[in-house]
């Protein structure tokens, strides 16, 4: 593993997020390393929104070890809260998606 990269430090050391359960209200502790976790009440999946350096990076193996890195890539696109998105296209911001729609219109 490498020293230290500033980008992957909530993947080294997970730190814990409490989320309400969209459909049933209940709380769920997400940690920053978790891809998805299930509802103990009613099952409902809550996936982790964060959009991790190890998408991009590529050190990204070395950087947060193997085992995580196997773990966070093993996602498969479908899993994604968006359907089959892709993380460019999740990552796009509203400014340049408009852009990207205003171009189709100009002639």
């Amino acid at each position: 593993m490498l020293d230290h990269c500033p980008g992957a430090a909530n993947l080294r050391t997970p730190t814990l997020v409490i989320r309400k359960c969209p459909r049933c209200g209940e709380e769920i502790e997400v940690f920053s390393n978790d891809i998805s976790v299930n509802c103990s009440r009613c099952g409902f999946t809550v996936y982790n929104d964060i959009l991790s350096c190890v998408q991009w990076c590529r050190y990204a193996k070395e950087c947060v070890g193997e085992e995580t890195y196997r773990k966070l890539t093993a996602k498969k696109p479908g899993d994604s809260p968006g359907g089959d998105e892709k993380p460019d296209e999740m990552t796009g911001s509203r400014e340049h998606q408009d852009e990207r729609s205003d171009e189709g219109g100009k002639e």
